[in-house]
């Protein structure tokens, strides 16, 4: 019999998006069903989703859900996408909203979402092994499963897993709204209860049958103040059910041999077509079209952990040198401002698009020699992963997700897929952009290393075996907690 896996997620491809999570929310499940898992994703039918995409749905029914004082129209619908099975939760009041998140009232929605997740079960006829929720939009899915469901027939024996995607932003609001908004009584306070306020991830992180983050570094370091957000005092209490496992990459959508949205493509045993695609994207962004000076691009969010004010302090003396630099991303006003007024200066050598354009971001991983990644943290990061697969070699922090993936290049050993450096530091990341573009100029070098980088396995393989092997010893003993335990 198949193990059987809910997703519940605020996001996922190609239905909705603001970033990594949803990528990891759409191939992880493909990956997981290609091993044999039957899993599935439920997530908010938003108005941003597009006709085209609705076109595929087929409604299954509708139920009203109760949430306090509330009584909430909740449609359902499905959709089937890559072999995953998709099911949407709709209700306008909550979700037609021109976004995802930032809403006043983004504490109800959620609570909503999470609510309708358990009660819509009944109606779909699927009662999962797991329910595998990520991040704060989510976490009250599975607070409401071990406290108010667990003691249910059917609901009593799923498991709980919550992985933590962004430990930054933690669902934090007034404890003047706990019966009120999250329909939870008095002595379920201290569940959610973190530093005078709701802290919904922590109630997640209370009652989960297992913690996972999206790298083994990452694991370790919210156990720290530095990087746990005031959270790392639960963190290191609940270190005994916490795991981390790197993400991975849909290497069929992420293909350079066969991406439709290149100029020429190419393989990491011919790579004549990343050079006409560097050409190409020279000539589309009036660079000029210099074959043998190193393109170093960034595509980000521009905001401060990921390590902007680093490039901010060297860029200028950086494009002193024989490079060219190209940015695609959008974030904070004052960044965004920094680099619309960079390319105006300095116009002869980069190009700085403030936008959102995900064929955009692989014509310029196509295009670019090097991938540059100086985040002060970074949970798993996918950005260098999709660089090294399009041959732009990565120069990153030793941080987090980063750190497990690209290991500095040896020059005794002979060994490492990109650059790297320690200290968040702008001229240590200077020396070792000067270090990598060095060894860029010995041609012969440069393409074995480009071939070797491109070779590397960042498909979900490994990391989904990983998560399988979890399910199963989850599910292979009962440690559900009676639904008394946490009061």
């Amino acid at each position: 019999m198949k193990r059987k896996v809910l997703f519940v997620a605020s996001e996922g491809l190609p239905y909705a998006s603001t970033g990594g999570l949803g990528d990891v929310v759409a191939s992880l499940p493909k990956a997981l069903c290609q091993n044999g898992t039957d899993a599935r994703i439920v997530m908010p039918l938003y108005d941003t989703i597009g006709q085209d995409l609705r076109a595929e749905f087929q409604f299954l029914g509708s139920i009203n859900v109760p949430l306090s004082w509330r009584n909430q129209y909740c449609g359902v619908f499905e959709a089937k996408k890559e072999g995953v099975t998709y099911y949407f939760i709709d209700n306008e009041y909550y979700f037609r909203r021109g976004t995802l998140y930032g809403c006043y009232d983004d504490g109800e929605r959620y609570a909503f979402f999470c609510k309708a997740v358990l009660e819509i079960l009944p109606l779909i006829d699927f009662f999962p092994d797991i329910l595998h929720a990520h991040d704060w939009q989510t976490a009250l899915s599975v607070v409401y499963l071990k406290l108010h469901y667990s003691g249910i027939a059917r609901y009593n024996n799923i498991k709980a897993v919550f992985t933590i995607h962004n430990i930054e932003y933690q669902g934090i609001f007034s404890l003047g709204i706990l019966s009120d908004v999250f329909e939870l009584a008095p002595w379920e306070r201290n569940i959610v209860e973190w530093n005078g306020d709701i802290n919904v991830m922590k109630g997640a992180i209370e009652c989960c049958d297992q913690l996972t983050t999206v790298s083994p570094r990452y694991a370790n370091e919210i156990k720290s103040p530095e990087f746990a957000h005031r959270l790392d005092p639960i963190l290191r209490d609940k270190q005994y059910k916490t795991k981390g496992i790197l993400n991975g990459i849909d290497r069929t959508y992420y293909d350079p041999a066969n991406d439709p949205d290149l100029a020429v493509r190419y393989t990491h045993k011919s790579l004549s077509g990343k050079a006409d695609n560097k050409r190409i994207l020279q000539q589309a962004l009036a660079l000029p079209e210099w074959a043998d000076i190193p393109l170093i691009a960034m595509i980000t969010r521009l905001t401060p952990h990921k390590g902007i004010d680093l490039v901010k302090r060297i860029i200028d003396e950086f494009l002193n040198d024989d490079i060219q630099f190209v940015l695609l991303g959008t974030g904070d006003a004052e960044y965004e401002a920094f680099f619309r007024d960079l390319e105006a200066r300095r116009h002869d050598k980069a190009r700085c698009i403030i936008k959102f354009d995900k064929k955009l971001s692989k014509r310029i991983y196509a295009a670019a020699d090097l991938f540059l990644m100086p985040s002060r943290a970074e949970p798993c990061g996918l950005a260098q992963m999709i660089a090294s697969v399009y041959g732009a070699v990565p120069v990153v922090r030793e941080v987090g997700g980063l750190y497990d993936s690209i290991k500095s290049y040896n020059e005794f050993t002979g060994k490492g897929n990109g650059f790297t450096f320690a200290n968040y530091n702008a001229h240590d990341m200077l020396y070792t952009l000067r270090r990598a573009v060095g060894y860029y100029h010995d041609k012969k070098f440069w393409n074995r290393l480009v071939q070797r980088v491109m070779a590397i396995d960042f498909s979900w393989k490994a990391s989904s075996a990983q998560y399988t092997q979890l399910y199963n010893e989850l599910c292979s003993y009962d440690n559900s907690c009676p639904p008394n335990s946490f009061a």
